[in-house]
């Protein structure tokens, strides 16, 4: 069995990204300025950021039978991610993304196929002994009852839970998100998580209520705003790094990735959330989520640079 730092389980997507200046209608259609195929997910793609940072990686979840889950595979497999565990179902993928970026802003939408979450995996097809065997677990809850069963297990065997809830955008967090969230140690979220968890409209009240569910750190993420981390110590803010712009797909998803090497490297929360900034910041120069994120040595440098006002 492979010695792995971090296992993620979740989603992961064959992105199909085409940047534009404006969005097409029938009456106006829209030529394209850069198109690409990469992999996506919040899970899969933090992943992908661990490994190109140093970190030994594993992927458990599921893949299609057709082209779409072979290039899907592909694109893990190319960054060096354990795919043992890897399930593939005896149906065509359906975790594929449109995602439309703005040539002028980076800002972009997705578009996912109606049987994207037809996608099943049974708890019964883990293996505890492999998902047991990292330091970290990540998740993004996309198999619900597979992440509650392995976040168990994770705890019980003293190891460490991260989970990326993502943004709310103005929707409620589910019981199940609540339930599992007593099994995790570190919550990343985007913004607006912990004020749909706890009824909080301030950040910092809401930030340090989210503690409560259970885990022990808690950063919410806020794009170019930057992030905010609570522990039951202390809480802060973190700005994000100024950077030229291209594609913000991916970034959150970088982020966690890149958070959790810095504590797998034994940096404090505050050295973690800097360092995830900067590798999430280097990522947005280019085009899809994973093709712009660097090694441990770039983003090492880059945050020097910065220190020193560069």
């Amino acid at each position: 069995m492979p010695q792995l730092d971090i296992i993620g389980l979740g989603m992961s997507t064959l992105d199909v990204l085409m940047r534009l200046d404006d969005m097409p209608t029938w009456d106006t259609p829209r030529g394209i300025t850069d198109f690409g195929l990469d992999g996506g997910g919040p899970v899969a793609t933090a992943c992908v950021a661990a490994s190109r940072l140093g970190a030994r990686v594993g992927y458990v979840g599921t893949a299609g039978n057709d082209i779409v889950g072979d290039l899907k595979t592909r694109f893990m497999a190319e960054y060096g991610i354990d795919l043992s565990r890897l399930i593939v179902l005896p149906q065509p993928e359906s975790q594929v993304v449109c995602v439309y970026v703005h040539e002028g802003s980076g800002e972009r939408v997705f578009s996912g196929l109606k049987r994207f979450g037809e996608t099943r995996l049974s708890p019964n097809a883990l293996d505890r002994e492999y998902i047991t065997s990292a330091r970290f677990l990540h998740l993004d809850g996309f198999y619900p009852e597979c992440a509650l069963q392995a976040a168990k297990w994770v705890r019980e065997a003293g190891g460490t839970v991260s989970i990326d809830c993502g943004r709310t955008d103005g929707r409620s967090v589910s019981d199940r998100t609540v339930e599992l969230l007593a099994h995790v140690d570190v919550l990343v979220s985007g913004a607006g998580f912990c004020r749909a968890l706890t009824g909080h409209e301030d950040i910092c009240a809401a930030g340090e209520e989210a503690l409560a569910f259970g885990p022990r750190i808690v950063v919410e993420t806020h794009g170019e705003a930057g992030s905010f981390t609570f522990t039951r110590d202390e809480q802060f803010h973190t700005p994000a790094f100024e950077v030229e712009v291209l594609d913000t797909t991916g970034a959150g998803d970088v982020f966690h990735g890149a958070y959790l090497v810095g504590l797998l490297r034994g940096w404090d929360v505050r050295l973690s959330a800097q360092f995830a900034a900067a590798v999430a910041a280097l990522k947005c120069a280019k085009l899809g989520g994973r093709k712009g994120i660097p090694g441990i040595a770039e983003a090492l440098e880059f945050l020097r640079r910065k220190a020193n006002g560069g």
